[in-house]
């Protein structure tokens, strides 16, 4: 009971931040999406880590480490190095063509890079990511039924039930302002409840050096580099490590995350809001990696355990009533923070770059995110696949489709519109097969799907080049 009312507590009050901002909604749609670019760096560095950060690192980088043990932390490790190569390539630059194209969508802007009017790219690129938002958002409501299960054993539908209730209420309210004002505060519950739980396990093993040592006891568990690499020795290793960097590139193919540096007040700004969002998210991945190591000596290997559990199981075990409140609100928080982050892109690919005509009124673009809010979960709710599996599909797929075309675009090409939908097309089709005959197991499928969709460009220029010294 202790539980319930302490996680009923942070949950309202999530809520009730995210209602605030109904006071400062302008009603019109570039409010809605975009906060009319007025959002303060250290918000938008906060707002875009809890973002980055949601069910899937609770849920499921902590089952990955709990199974995988010590080469989890390549994930950590080529994640944060990818991710911040990206900020330096494309987050200014992106902001930039924000202001200069006038568009209120991820789409809109790579649509409108060029200064020429590419419609046919925007529908197709609007539905791709239509569908992976989607799929994405469906993971993290999961992610919520899945840590309400293990704590209050509730039927894993109710959580994302109540999760969806939730993200629908605040997004409806004040839009991604709403969003990212309880980004903010859902990131320092986030943060709070795994140094919690971290700082109280290593104490009940006896402080970190015994901790270290009971971990080395189980067989191959902190060996470096997985046993089952594709390639033996370091040829297989760097690949390994090099697969999961360009997983952390491929944060710029995010239309949930990088829509929040577009909100930046002032372009100026933009290192202050790097600084808040590395400090926080080197910080929360390695305090989940930690914990994800741990947990496997709280709760040794069991054939029908389900590792995604871990962290709130872990946390019945060692906490007090007050403080499991407090990990699953965090839990909650994560995936909470992603999700409404999601649908409200799904929103906007689908009244501003899928629709016939942009959908001005707000009651519309309301109904929209509440339609988009109901099949995200319908999907969670048949699906059968694991919150990692998901996120890392949806991740790689929404990769896959625009970091070729932004690499393009940032170098100064102007591509044909014909050029963007096969780089994109090509680059989405690679991530797909290379899941689907299981490659990913060598290599993160984010990789051969950026590299094809790059490759797109210049065998194209080489096809035309050829064609034009023909008809000489």
């Amino acid at each position: 009971m202790v539980t319930a009312w302490s996680f009923a507590a942070f949950l309202s009050l999530f809520v009730l931040i995210g209602l605030s901002s109904v006071f400062l909604n302008r009603h019109h749609s570039s409010d809605y999406y975009l906060a009319s670019n007025s959002v303060q760096p250290w918000l938008v560095g906060l707002s875009a880590v809890a973002t980055n950060n949601s069910g899937y690192m609770f849920i499921g980088v902590i089952g990955y480490t709990y199974t995988v043990g010590l080469s989890a932390f390549w994930v950590m490790a080529g994640w944060i190095a990818g991710d911040f190569i990206a900020s330096q390539l494309v987050h200014r630059r992106l902001r930039g063509m924000t202001e200069s194209s006038g568009e209120l969508s991820y789409i809109g802007v790579l649509s409108s890079w060029t200064g020429t009017t590419m419609g046919r790219y925007q529908k197709l690129a609007a539905l791709l990511s239509l569908v992976l938002l989607l799929a994405y958002a469906a993971a993290q409501l999961l992610a919520g039924g899945k840590a309400l299960q293990a704590l209050f054993d509730w039927p894993r539908w109710a959580g994302a039930v109540a999760g969806s209730v939730l993200v629908a209420a605040y997004c409806l309210a004040g839009g991604i302002r709403a969003s990212i004002w309880t980004d903010a505060a859902q990131s320092v519950v986030m943060i709070t409840a795994m140094g919690v739980l971290l700082w109280v396990a290593i104490a009940a093993l006896g402080g970190p050096v015994a901790t270290v040592d009971a971990l080395y006891q189980i067989p191959s568990y902190m060996n470096w580099f997985p046993e089952d690499l594709a390639f033996p020795g370091a040829a297989g290793a760097v690949l390994f490590a090099l697969g999961w960097l360009f997983a952390g590139f491929s944060v710029a193919g995010q239309p949930h995350v990088m829509v929040r540096f577009m909100t930046l007040a002032n372009t100026g700004d933009m290192n202050r809001a790097r600084v808040w969002y590395y400090l926080w998210f080197v910080a929360f991945y390695l305090m989940a990696t930690a914990v994800g190591l741990l947990s496997r000596l709280y709760l040794p290997e069991i054939g029908s355990f389900d590792a995604e559990l871990a962290l709130p199981t872990m946390a019945q075990e060692l906490l007090s009533p007050v403080m499991v409140g407090l990990i699953l609100a965090g839990i909650f928080a994560a995936t909470l923070s992603t999700a409404d982050s999601l649908i409200l892109s799904a929103s906007a690919a689908l009244t501003h770059d899928l629709a016939p005509k942009n959908i001005e009124r707000p009651l519309l673009i309301k109904l929209a995110t509440f339609g988009v809010t109901l099949f995200a979960l319908g999907w969670a709710l048949m699906s059968a696949q694991t919150v990692f599996g998901m996120v890392v599909m949806a991740w790689s797929g929404l990769a896959s489709a625009f970091v070729p075309v932004l690499a393009v675009l940032i170098s100064g090409r102007r591509p044909s519109e014909g050029t963007l939908i096969a780089m994109s097309a090509v680059g989405v089709v690679t991530a797909l097969l290379w899941r689907y005959f299981d490659l990913h197991n060598m290599v993160y499928e984010g990789f051969p799907g950026i590299v094809a969709g790059i490759a797109v460009y210049p065998i194209v220029q080489w096809i035309q080049g050829t064609r034009d010294e023909k008809t000489q």
